[in-house]
């Protein structure tokens, strides 16, 4: 099954995992579902919010990578040079860190509601954290 709902803020969209595309990175992350977390803003990525995750290791290595989301496209940084992180971009990113640039794997894009994505992400730069939380459908 690959269809998920994310609650993000005050907003709810339909995704889908990219099952086909990074499949070790979906089966590591459906397994960890449903995953509850806070989303906050992106510092040097450009727009984009993320979820850090330390050192937490998901197992995974690199598949279907991208420094360049679009909009409504979520990548999973496995770690390494930087901390492990969950990214999604609400408009244009160019994925980084304070060490460079960063790629990661695109593993969840969203279906519906895109159109709430860049209010999602000003709620975040201008209010602070917002809850998440990923189940499946």
């Amino acid at each position: 099954m690959s269809q998920i709902v994310i609650e993000a803020g005050p907003f709810t969209f339909d995704a889908k995992l990219e099952i086909e595309l990074a499949p070790e990175t979906c089966k590591a992350f459906a397994k960890a579902m449903p995953y509850e977390s806070q989303l906050v803003h992106v510092r040097w990525s450009g727009e984009g919010v993320w979820i850090p995750l330390g050192n937490h290791d998901f197992g995974v290595g690199y598949e279907n990578h991208t420094s360049h989301p679009a909009p409504g496209q979520f990548i999973l940084y496995p770690g390494g040079i930087s901390e492990t992180e969950i990214l999604l971009a609400y408009g244009g990113v160019d994925f980084s860190s304070k060490m460079g640039q960063l790629a990661g794997n695109h593993f969840i894009t969203i279906t519906s509601n895109q159109d709430k994505l860049f209010e999602l992400g000003n709620k975040v730069l201008w209010e602070g954290a917002q809850k998440i939380r990923f189940r499946m459908a």
